[in-house]
């Protein structure tokens, strides 16, 4: 899922739920709930190599998501004037910064689980074998 590293792109809908997005996964758009509910489903790691794997995974979506989140927040207020913006404007702004909010927030989580396993052995209980 990289980052559209500058180039606007067109917003596309996710190939799920249909919200508009401008992250891809191999190509094929999705949005951030989808690809969470996604990575929720998968299967335990088997061994220390993929949790760690799998941290630094999250860790890189994350970072991907942040970038794309930034991306879009500057599009969007690069496309409003200098004059007080009309109310709907206001309302697009302030989602796209609580999406660069939440997007920073995962990407600090992503941060901490891969650091706990690397410091201290801890592994996410989400990544644990199930018996």
């Amino acid at each position: 899922m990289p980052p559209s590293n500058g180039i606007n792109r067109a917003m596309t809908r996710c190939i799920f739920c249909k919200s508009v997005t401008e992250l891809d996964d191999g190509g094929v758009p999705i949005c951030v709930r989808c690809s969470e509910a996604g990575e929720s489903k998968r299967k335990p790691p088997t061994s220390e190599h993929q949790v760690l794997n799998v941290l630094r995974e999250d860790l890189q979506s994350a970072k991907w998501r942040v970038t794309a989140a930034n991306e879009a927040f500057e599009a969007i207020t690069s496309e409003i004037p200098s004059a007080l913006p009309r109310p709907d404007a206001t309302q697009r702004i302030h989602k796209a910064s609580r999406e660069v909010t939440v997007a920073r927030m995962e990407m600090l989580r992503a941060h901490h689980r891969l650091s706990d396993f690397l410091n201290a052995g801890l592994v996410p209980e989400d990544l644990k074998r199930s018996g």
